[in-house]
């Protein structure tokens, strides 16, 4: 980072560009956290099976007197039987808990329903009360300075800082996606059926998000923004309201 910043403002603009280009989302959630961890992980073993291939190619090819007069080697068939067990077996088991945790749900302080239509999202809190609303995207024209293109919306939605939130996505229309990179969740919005999903923000802020779905010719112009605030906050709103 500091090496770009001796370039000035253009050195800004390309560290932006690279770090939400090839890099994750900083994490806003433990499920982000495990998300990110994982990718570390799978990055990890995907150098190391690399460097082993590319050593054993170039000791193949510069060394071919080697291998000539090798006809069967059960040692060799046994590691690399075992050797991709054992690196399956790395990879299966963080991803199987990090699937876990994505469909864990203890205790929800809130209920929020998500409605997909072509092309805004539709919320519901419910249980506390009966507050619903529409949320569009901006249009470019009319955008504040320091606002984000096609994410910004005339209403965001609220969910509560350190606390657990019960999220029903569905859809009204066609097939939609419900998509927060930050908080790690991305859920499809099916008309007809309820999919569920847990969030469990641990930062003050906005989390943007967009429709992974394609889901008609307006499909980038469904934008998520979800306000995260303090619980106390936020219940002194949902009673306002």
């Amino acid at each position: 980072m500091n090496c770009f910043k001796l370039f000035g403002t253009k050195g800004s603009l390309v560290w932006s560009i690279v770090q939400y280009s090839f890099f994750l989302q900083d994490s806003w959630g433990p499920l982000m956290s495990h998300i990110s961890g994982f990718h570390d992980h799978v990055m990890v073993v995907v150098l190391m099976i690399l460097t082993v291939v590319v050593y054993i190619n170039m000791v193949v090819f510069f060394f071919p007197c080697y291998s000539r007069y090798m006809k069967s080697s059960e040692g060799l068939e046994t590691l690399w039987t075992i050797l991709p067990c054992m690196v399956l077996a790395s990879l299966a088991a963080p991803s199987l808990m990090t699937l876990y945790l994505s469909d864990e749900l203890s205790n929800p302080v809130v209920t929020l329903k998500v409605i997909g239509h072509q092309w805004y999202w539709s919320y519901e809190y419910e249980d506390l009360s009966s507050s619903s609303f529409d949320s569009y995207m901006i249009p470019t024209c009319d955008l504040l300075k320091g606002d984000f293109r096609l994410l910004e919306v005339d209403k965001s939605v609220k969910v509560p800082l350190n606390s657990e939130s019960r999220v029903f996505v569905t859809s009204s229309d066609v097939i939609h996606s419900w998509t927060v990179p930050c908080l790690g969740v991305k859920v499809d919005a099916i008309p007809g059926r309820l999919n569920q999903l847990s969030l469990y923000p641990s930062r003050v802020g906005l989390a943007y998000g967009q429709c992974s779905e394609i889901c008609g010719s307006m499909h980038s112009f469904m934008p998520i923004c979800l306000e995260v605030v303090p619980q106390e906050e936020f219940f002194r709103w949902l009673w306002s309201s």
